[in-house]
């Protein structure tokens, strides 16, 4: 077995045994309540919210629990310290698939992710791979796979999220009480940012379709 290969089975199954424990022994819910007792105390709340967001890969939890909690805080104005923590937060993802490698059992899914950001530009790519409701760690680990730079990564991570970050955000100003249990984007917003990614995405995939007369992605 390829060295490649053992160490990408070694971190898959590693990832994986966390996230499944840490979902089962913690909810959101919880945490948001725990860093909200934090917030009066500025000196324990900002390295407490950076460890919330490094760790929440951990616990499969969504970005917006985090934006929803700045926002019921400090309300609108929080929404650059929420923007700057959804790209912190998706980092750790993007990291690990670079230390494992695109090469060995993960090579074709490597292969594919370049010739799908060959087709629509890394940042054009990544930014509509966002915008859509994805869960935010596997497009992470699939643009580290790709090969994205750094430089790439976070911008294209910033476009995309930054709608999705407004609403958590609004949304966390315009609550009573404190919840993230059940609390999630409406349907609208929803289908709306995934029409907007299909507009971003959709000319250049055509093109290369139109171009390779088959799938960009095969």
């Amino acid at each position: 077995m390829q060295r490649a290969t053992r160490r990408q089975l070694f971190g898959a199954a590693l990832f994986g045994g966390v996230v499944l424990a840490a979902a089962l022994l913690a909810s959101p819910d919880r945490a948001v309540a725990e860093l909200h007792a934090l917030a009066a105390r500025p000196l324990l709340f900002a390295p407490a919210l950076l460890a919330a967001y490094l760790l929440r890969p951990l616990v499969a939890w969504p970005i917006s629990a985090l934006s929803i909690l700045l926002g019921f805080l400090y309300g609108p104005v929080a929404i650059p310290v929420a923007l700057v923590g959804a790209v912190v937060t998706c980092t750790p993802a993007y990291l690990l698939a670079r230390w494992t490698g695109d090469d060995g059992l993960l090579a074709r899914a490597g292969d594919s992710g370049q010739r799908f950001f060959a087709a629509t530009g890394d940042v054009r790519g990544l930014t509509g791979l966002r915008l859509m409701p994805l869960p935010p760690d596997p497009v992470s680990y699939g643009a580290g796979l790709s090969g994205l730079s750094a430089g790439r990564f976070v911008l294209g991570t910033a476009l995309g999220e930054f709608p999705w970050v407004v609403a958590g955000v609004l949304l966390g100003a315009s609550l009573d009480r404190l919840t993230v249990e059940g609390v999630g984007a409406g349907l609208p917003l929803v289908v709306g940012l995934a029409a907007l990614a299909v507009l971003v995405l959709g000319g250049p995939l055509y093109r290369r379709w139109r171009e390779g007369r088959g799938s960009p992605l095969e």
